[in-house]
């Protein structure tokens, strides 16, 4: 029953998917280790015949797959998320290989949602998606032959989920990400993260630190600082209260008289 609840938690999203078959193959992989929440972020063609052609008897993941207009209705609700990544990024984010991802999304308990995001066929997830993630997994394939396919990647990832849940992992490892999540308030979720950004953003525009029109890496940088400490609920909360101040002050200065 343990395992089922902490997979039954477990988003695989994958981004523009191109080829239904595909898609299909990520369902047959996701039903062969237990996965049932699929959700495709604009599939270039879905449903299609192929992916149910491709899926065999994973037709009830297609059938229960959801799809949204955007990453952001994808991860609504989820307190991790884990972005799949082939490229050497310009500034580094947290990286993990699949079988310490899976250690990460096993532990948080089923207390919320975890996705994991899958990009294009051809490119991948672009710098700002992988912005949205707290961690980022990369699978350790040959140099000489990199290329892995879509629904590979995801059979990979799927397995170390399932032999996590089933207690056949790292158990030191497992134990070690545990006493991390002994915690007294939720994570805060990816929406409201998404609404922090927005607001931090705005405050640091205000307050003349950020210039839009040269923005360089500062907002990038504050996602991974923020992302990498995974706030709480509470946190968040204080955080926002902050920057709501901050703004009142400057409103406050902005109206006084120049003398003063």
């Amino acid at each position: 029953m343990a395992e089922s609840t902490a997979l039954d938690r477990i988003r695989i999203v994958l981004v523009n998917t191109t080829h239904p078959g595909n898609i299909g193959g990520v369902a047959r992989a996701m039903k062969n280790m237990g996965l049932n929440k699929l959700y495709l972020v604009e599939p270039k063609r879905f449903p299609d015949e192929e992916a149910v052609w491709r899926s065999g008897h994973a037709s009830d993941v297609l059938d229960d797959a959801i799809v949204t207009r955007d990453l952001d209705e994808a991860l609504e609700g989820c307190g991790l998320v884990i972005g799949t990544s082939a490229r050497e990024r310009r500034i580094p984010w947290p990286l993990m290989n699949p079988r310490e991802a899976a250690a990460e999304c096993i532990n948080e308990k089923g207390d919320h949602d975890v996705a994991i995001v899958f990009g294009r066929e051809d490119r991948g997830l672009t710098n700002e998606e992988l912005q949205k993630c707290h961690l980022h997994l990369n699978i350790p394939t040959n140099d000489e032959y990199s290329s892995l396919n879509l629904a590979a990647a995801v059979q990979v990832v799927a397995y170390e989920l399932r032999m996590t849940a089933l207690g056949d992992g790292l158990p030191s490892m497992k134990a070690d990400v545990a006493d991390k999540r002994e915690w007294d308030v939720k994570p805060a979720s990816s929406g409201a993260m998404e609404l922090f950004f927005d607001h931090l953003q705005q405050v640091l525009v205000d307050i003349e630190f950020l210039d839009l029109n040269t923005p360089r890496q500062t907002m990038t940088r504050m996602r991974r600082l923020f992302n990498r400490v995974r706030m709480d609920e509470m946190e968040l909360a204080m955080m926002r209260g902050i920057l709501r101040n901050i703004q009142r002050v400057k409103q406050r200065a902005d109206k006084a008289p120049e003398n003063d």
